[in-house]
């Protein structure tokens, strides 16, 4: 018997960055249907479902998109036959060029429909495009709050310039896919190699000073990680400064060290 076969609740929507306003539909579920798109997310693909509790189930975008309203929804029926209740956000829209709309959906679907209105906090609306102008500006406190965790990012380890380990300090540098990325700059910020998180300093933008390439590059304090292959992840958890082009390596390294020791004062351990 497929899994889908005894599911009876399920909710609908992207889902991107499965931030607290989500957290109230998804809580109603016994399982979730996640409309993806690959592009500028706040939580990439898969990694939505390492956020919540329940089933998972995703509707790629560009194979779903040309399906009506009506069509949509004997999808839902086909792929979920036991399907008695459905659970969505206010503005939620579906079908080809959005075509319907909960009022559709409540004429096509003849089991229980629950609509949640605008979820809040502190007086401001949670919505993922919210969400993102906040990462954009660096504003990660509240960025965090919408959420409800700190923002991250996972990736693959790559070759970096090679100027870090010889001249300035040795760095991770991370390839990432489909990141709505914060604000550039210098962050503090903890990385998670094998399983540990680690205090770091992370620099994400163009490295004007030297090679003029974007990228993403994690200092880990304190300690000696060796050589890193695979995955890793990175927690941004403060903006220091914005990216500025020095004079030279010098100043460049001056100014790292200073930003070390920002992440020093920072105090992580009350960090959650």
């Amino acid at each position: 018997m497929q899994l889908t076969n005894s599911i009876e609740s399920i909710a609908i929507g992207s889902f991107d960055g499965i931030h607290k306003g989500h957290q109230v539909l998804i809580n109603q579920v016994e399982a979730v249907v996640i409309i993806e798109r690959n592009c500028g997310s706040i939580t990439a693909g898969y990694r939505r479902s390492l956020y919540v509790k329940q089933f998972c189930f995703f509707y790629h975008f560009e194979k779903v998109k040309k399906l009506t309203a009506k069509e949509f929804v004997k999808r839902l029926q086909k792929d979920f036959p036991k399907l008695k209740k459905i659970v969505v956000g206010y503005d939620f829209a579906f079908g080809y060029r959005k075509e319907g709309d909960t009022k559709l959906l409540k004429e096509l679907f003849d089991g229980e429909l629950i609509v949640v209105d605008e979820v809040k906090e502190s007086n401001t609306s949670i919505h993922t495009r919210t969400i993102k102008e906040y990462l954009t500006n660096g504003e990660l406190t509240i960025a965090k709050k919408l959420l409800g965790r700190h923002f991250k990012i996972a990736g693959k380890v790559i070759k970096g310039q090679g100027v870090g380990k010889e001249e300035l300090v040795p760095t991770l540098n991370l390839k990432v896919y489909d990141y709505h990325l914060p604000k550039s700059g210098v962050y503090v910020s903890k990385t998670k190699i094998d399983g540990a998180w680690l205090n770091s300093v992370t620099f994400l933008g163009h490295r004007v000073t030297t090679d003029g390439l974007f990228a993403i590059e994690s200092y880990v304090l304190d300690r000696d990680i060796g050589i890193v292959t695979g995955f890793i992840e990175i927690e941004f958890i403060a903006f220091i400064r914005e990216n500025k082009k020095f004079s030279g390596l010098e100043s460049l390294r001056e100014q790292i060290q200073q930003d070390i020791e920002s992440v020093r004062r920072f105090d992580l351990l009350s960090i959650n």
